[in-house]
């Protein structure tokens, strides 16, 4: 028989461990920490050999996630465009609000993840029925893995900006 109790907490410990990864980054600097402090006018600056600037990434990271979210609640999501719906186009925002209406929105969808990691419960581990074998485990993995990746871009770009201590 199997103990369902222990499985719960072993659930428990790893949905808290996937929130800890998804909001603080962990063994690197957060999402967050790194868009913190930006120099409005470095925002749109794309260094000599770069693809991209901190706002393209910024919102690369934004989109990305947002999509995530919308896969694994609403089976009926279609995905943008890859990769020209995924990368802003213009290296720079178009309004000064937008860099905070963005990184508002990364951290609004970035709850809305997590409540879901919570609801789910044992489920997270369940393939979805739609997709191709994604769960809620592995799309927190990869929002985790994503954003990483991305935000130790948006460190480098900011220290050849001169814009990271």
């Amino acid at each position: 028989m199997e103990n369902t109790s222990a499985k719960k907490g072993h659930t428990h410990f790893v949905i808290k461990e996937l929130e800890e990864v998804i909001k603080k980054g962990n063994a690197h600097a957060s999402f967050d920490e790194t868009v913190k402090g930006i120099k409005p006018d470095l925002i749109g600056v794309v260094p000599d050999g770069l693809p991209y600037s901190l706002w393209q990434l910024i919102e690369h990271i934004r989109i990305t996630q947002w999509d995530i979210l919308e896969f694994s609640r609403d089976p009926l999501h279609k995905s943008p465009k890859w990769p020209d719906e995924y990368w802003p186009k213009e290296p720079a925002p178009a309004h000064p609000g937008d860099v905070k209406k963005s990184v508002e929105r990364m951290a609004a969808d970035r709850k809305a993840f997590i409540e879901l990691l919570h609801a789910a419960e044992e489920e997270i581990y369940t393939p979805f029925a739609h997709g191709d074998g994604q769960s809620l485990f592995r799309e927190a993995l990869l929002i985790a893995d994503h954003t990483s990746y991305h935000t130790g871009q948006m460190i480098i770009l900011r220290r050849l900006l001169n814009d990271w201590e």
